[in-house]
């Protein structure tokens, strides 16, 4: 006679039951974007013994553990206790989110989450900031190492919050001995994400500062979640960037978008960037600019050490995202019409309102010669 099944051989003997001994994961900001894709593929997978999910709302997967509460109140740190990884992604960098607001949830939210895993005994903290912290520089070399300073100012979106967390990052494991975190640090993302940089390719035409040098590098959502996930399973640790393979210049983006440039000078485009802003027209302030105009571009050496390789690349992302905001153009008659200004990026804004006053200015001229 043949031996059982294994899978009947184990009902009929639960301890020959196979058992997982992963870690028990944590993670915050899980209801909604990366934090439930991630979620999601914690669950899912054999090396995972648990998946801990924590946000103010429950979330879709149903196999996670759910705690509702804000991260920033000090409870967290009962509820992660026996979890051995926290990644913490209850980050706001919403575009419309009052800037100050931002920063407070956002500083406040990583600087309890990091006390409270350090007092809940978690022994690794990873945490997700952006390839922005580089800083976008002429004189940046292509692509950046993770150890490249960090260059970067807090003129742009939210770059000033991810700057303090990264301050964070650094001291924790001083404060709190034991403690290891891990920063992942993606280039542009791209997967259901609204920001600044996507926002550039809802305009009519791509804006190009004169003289400047833009190099594009994408991230896709499930990269960096592969990425997240080889972290949570220690595979690598330290500072990681994560991106596509290479970047893509200017002149292939305007080339595989099918949108053309509208060149200006500099002055005149971060002088009508900043103008739009302080007025209200635009959620972006006029250092977004930067990272359209000089490279950002990251190597991602220490994820492909540890074997870890993109799904995804350059020109696919870029096909995703110009998919996603079809019919989204930051037309100055339309969108920024709007009571809700905060439709456009700085970029489109400034594309869109410079065409109308270009045109308004051709207007003033021809009635001048009749």
């Amino acid at each position: 006679m043949s031996s059982p099944d294994p899978q009947v051989r184990a009902a009929r003997n639960p301890s020959t039951s196979p058992v997982v001994r992963g870690p028990v994961v944590a993670v915050t900001g899980a209801a909604s974007g990366v934090g439930a894709l991630l979620t999601e593929r914690l669950a899912e997978s054999d090396e995972i013994r648990q998946v801990v999910a924590i946000d103010e709302r429950r979330g879709e997967c149903a196999s996670a553990q759910w705690h509702i509460l804000d991260v920033r109140d000090p409870a967290i740190a009962e509820k992660l206790r026996g979890a051995d990884v926290v990644v913490h992604l209850a980050v706001d960098l919403d575009l419309g989110t009052d800037s100050a607001a931002r920063s407070a949830y956002n500083v406040r939210g990583t600087q309890t989450v990091l006390t409270a895993a350090a007092a809940a005994g978690v022994h690794r903290v990873v945490l997700c900031t952006s390839a922005m912290v580089y800083g976008a520089l002429p004189d940046n070399e292509l692509p950046l190492s993770e150890d490249a300073e960090l260059r970067a100012t807090a003129e742009a979106t939210g770059v000033g919050d991810l700057l303090e967390i990264e301050r964070l990052a650094r001291r924790a494991p001083r404060a709190h001995p034991g403690l290891n975190v891990t920063v992942v640090r993606p280039a542009i993302l791209v997967g259901g994400t609204d920001t600044a940089l996507t926002r550039y390719f809802e305009s009519p035409r791509l804006l190009v500062v004169a003289g400047s040098r833009p190099a594009w590098q994408f991230c896709h959502v499930e990269d960096l979640c592969g990425a997240l996930e080889y972290a949570v399973l220690e595979k690598v640790d330290g500072e990681l960037a994560v991106g596509c393979e290479g970047w893509l210049e200017q002149e292939e983006v305007e080339e595989l978008s099918g949108i053309r440039r509208m060149e200006l000078p500099s002055a005149v485009a971060l002088g009508a960037a900043a103008r739009l802003h302080r007025i209200g027209l635009t959620p972006s302030p006029a250092g977004d600019l930067a990272y359209t105009m000089y490279p950002w571009v990251v190597s991602g050496s220490r994820l492909h050490d540890a074997g870890w390789r993109p799904l995804w690349t350059n020109e696919e992302v870029l096909a995703e995202l110009l998919e996603e905001v079809a019919g989204r153009h930051t037309l100055a008659g339309r969108r920024l019409g709007r009571k809700d200004a905060t439709a456009a990026g700085a970029a489109g804004a400034t594309v869109a309102l410079l065409g109308t006053a270009a045109l308004v200015r051709r207007a003033r001229k021809a009635r001048g010669r009749r």
